[in-house]
């Protein structure tokens, strides 16, 4: 209890109003050695700021259904404003969780937007939640069973995002096995039920090959990706359908595929275009692919939209601003970013994996028209 001088006669007795203040000035000194002792604000730090109980923060942070939404907003401002973050070590020890999405990705993949627009959809849907992101790298070089075998084995992740899946890929049927939470940036024929997000790109395949058409053109080959991935069967499927729909012809180029460096893409186009009987139509399954083409064609002589023409894939602005003649198809990378980032922290609540799976398709051509 304070003491102090109350004003009323020469003698000192308890001081409501002294007390009071004292006691304030010292919640205040608490409130801000709460945060400085560990050099960033804790929940106390928050209780204090609100007038709230230490335990109706944690639980209105976490968005727990017996908290009020309106008390909810209030401690979230809050946290946010001070520039709250939960220790994670702590985290762990209490819950067994990290509050960690392992992003991982292959090295050695084209950019073109890919790496820095998914990352940015992950980062973007993980913004508002208690979860962080980290990329676990690996290059093809490798065994792509190393990266996620060390998060399983160390659980330095509550749930994992891969890509470039295999039709029968074995980093979901481990993942499955060890019943760990991941999505996959595309679809595998594994038979096992598992959160995906993909792109069409049989439906790709075929707009693509219905506006080569219609700019006249009727010999057609097929930059596709990789035969070991999933993306490849539905992309060569599409393309042969439309073809048979078209009554055109299919030039077989087997010499390149979209993961090839740009060079070894552009090698192969030019034997391709110096044929007796070259294509006058291209599709092309990624933006970086269709720079090696537009290479090729210019190198051999011949002119983008007068001798030939290319259908692409593109994430970013960057292949029309390259060369406007270039038929588009967008695909949103941030999208499938944000998809992902949704169903692998739904499938670490416990959700269906039939609930979690979506399909981004095209919405057609632009810049097709004669």
């Amino acid at each position: 209890m304070a003491w102090g001088w109350c004003g009323l006669g020469e003698c000192f007795r308890p001081c409501a109003r002294t007390n009071g203040r004292r006691n304030m000035n010292d919640q205040r000194r608490n409130g801000q050695n709460e945060t400085a002792a560990g050099g960033r604000p804790t929940l106390k730090t928050i209780a204090f700021m609100t007038g709230l109980g230490v335990t109706t923060v944690s639980r209105a942070l976490k968005d727990a259904p017996d908290i009020g939404e309106e008390t909810k907003k209030r401690v979230q401002l809050v946290a946010r404003q001070v520039g709250y973050r939960p220790n994670r070590a702590g985290v762990r020890l209490r819950t067994g969780k990290t509050n960690v999405i392992s992003l991982v990705l292959n090295t050695d993949e084209q950019l073109m937007g890919f790496i820095s627009d998914i990352i940015y959809g992950v980062s973007e849907e993980l913004a508002e939640s208690s979860y962080h992101l980290i990329l676990t790298p690996y290059s093809s070089r490798n065994d792509p069973m190393d990266p996620i075998r060390y998060v399983v084995e160390t659980h330095s992740a509550d749930g994992v995002i891969i890509s470039q899946t295999e039709p029968n890929d074995p980093r979901v049927r481990y993942l499955t096995e060890h019943r760990f939470p991941f999505a996959t940036h595309g679809r595998t024929h594994t038979g096992i039920e598992h959160p995906w997000h993909d792109f069409d790109n049989h439906a790709f395949a075929v707009q693509a090959v219905r506006a080569l058409v219609a700019k006249g053109r009727r010999r057609l080959a097929l930059l596709a990706p990789s035969p070991k991935l999933t993306y490849y069967r539905h992309m060569s499927d599409g393309f042969a359908e439309g073809i048979e729909e078209q009554g055109c012809n299919a030039i077989p180029f087997h010499d390149a595929w979209v993961d090839m460096p740009i060079e070894r893409i552009k090698t192969a186009a030019m034997a391709l275009l110096r044929r007796d009987a070259p294509p006058d139509g291209l599709v092309s399954g990624s933006g970086a692919g269709a720079f090696a083409l537009v290479a090729a064609i210019e190198e051999c002589g011949l002119q983008l939209g007068r001798d030939i023409d290319i259908v692409t894939k593109q994430s970013t602005p960057l292949v029309q601003m390259f060369r406007p003649q270039i038929l588009v198809v967008n695909e949103d990378f941030r999208l499938a970013g944000r998809e992902l980032a949704r169903a692998v922290r739904a499938s670490i609540d416990g959700a269906a994996s039939a609930s979690l799976q979506t399909l981004a398709v095209p919405s057609g051509v632009e810049g097709s028209r004669t």
